[in-house]
């Protein structure tokens, strides 16, 4: 799998509630500030209707999704970059995610304690990002400090990532997170075990009660996403509670319940979608008679890489793929008459795999 998405925000904003509705996981939930205090795992298959198409062109006898590893981490708070709230443990974690999912409290609730007091999604995002951008600033100090005495002894190599160091402080120093900085792919690799966390891909959760669901006018809603408009992040509107509460229904008790309440689709189907396309993923397939199976590959993977995902014998061996999109599922009818038609293709070590494809990987080893 490998890909992750740490679920991070201020204490008392919804994270676990959050969590919980995505992975039935039962995280503790509760209405004082620091309940998590260690980080809470949930994996989430991805939705994909394209795998039952797979399943019943292939004759499978199961279908297995691919999937997102959800991280809930404990609130942040102000100074966390200093340990404040277990500050240092808790960046740690978000420092092993892939991406960000910053839930932002925007529901009004008087029995629910705000750690400042009120609802204020714009104050409570700075803060987060604050604190985020702090902690990258001391780790870019001490990574300059450290370069500063390599290049006195004369190592080329420290006085060309000290230029990468010094165009990410001018950035901290603006306050602007590090994901909206033009770096080449070879300044990227300079930096890549800095695990810095403003680099990482966010996508914000404005968590809404029932009633915010259906206003667009709503002010704190309308923050989020202006936010989300400078930095080039997405946001997913969710009400945490109800689909929690909607998670603990029967498949067709939720599908009435939905339906009552004039709700189109979920949000957590979204969320996940949406923490897919965040992270640069694309789904493809692989099937035979025993089962068939999505996997997931960063946008831009050859054939071989995919290979790997499944063996990493698979990708030392490689041979060849067989592919058959998707969408040619449907005219095919069958795996023979797909190749009849000529609606599978061979390829070699430099095709680059598609959303959507069927392949069959041929190896030696």
């Amino acid at each position: 799998m490998g890909f992750s998405l740490g679920i991070v925000g201020l204490p008392n904003v919804g994270k676990s509630t959050l969590f919980n509705a995505l992975s039935h996981a039962g995280a503790e939930i509760s209405n004082y500030p620091f309940t998590t205090k260690s980080k809470n795992l949930g994996v989430v298959p991805v939705p994909d209707e394209r795998l039952e198409k797979v399943k019943a062109f292939m004759k499978s006898a199961r279908a297995i999704p691919t999937v997102i590893e959800f991280i809930d981490i404990a609130g942040l708070v102000k100074n966390a970059h200093k340990g404040e709230g277990l500050g240092n443990q808790f960046l740690s974690y978000i420092r092993e995610v892939d991406a960000i999912a910053h839930v932002v409290r925007c529901f009004p609730d008087p029995n629910i304690v705000h750690v400042e007091g009120s609802v204020n999604p714009k104050r409570d995002i700075e803060t987060i990002n604050i604190e985020l951008t702090l902690a990258d600033m001391a780790t870019a100090e001490k990574r300059w400090s450290t370069l500063k005495s390599s290049i006195k002894s004369g190592s080329k190599e420290a006085l060309k990532e000290l230029e990468v160091i010094e165009k990410i402080r001018k950035q901290l120093e603006k306050g602007n997170p590090l994901r909206l900085l033009e770096l080449s792919g070879e300044e990227k690799h300079e930096i890549r075990d800095m695990h810095l966390l403003t680099m990482k891909p966010i996508l914000y959760i404005a968590n809404v009660d029932e009633g915010q669901l259906t206003d667009p006018e709503d002010t704190a809603i309308k923050a989020v996403h202006e936010i989300a408009e400078k930095e080039k992040a997405g946001v997913v509107q969710i009400c945490a509670k109800l689909e929690m509460d909607i998670e603990e229904l029967s498949e067709e008790e939720a599908k009435e319940y939905e339906k009552d309440i004039g709700l189109a689709e979920l949000g957590l189907g979204k969320l996940i979608r949406e923490g897919y396309q965040l992270l640069d993923l694309i789904t493809f397939f692989t099937a035979n008679e025993k089962e068939c199976r999505a996997w997931t590959v960063k946008k831009g993977a050859k054939a071989p890489e995919a290979a790997g995902k499944i063996h990493n014998d698979m990708q030392r061996g490689f041979i060849s793929a067989e592919i058959i999109h998707c969408s040619d599922l449907e005219s095919a009818e069958s795996h023979a008459k797909a190749r009849e038609k000529g609606l599978i293709h061979l390829e070699g070590k430099d095709y680059v795999i598609k959303d959507g494809d069927l392949v069959y990987i041929r190896f030696n080893v």
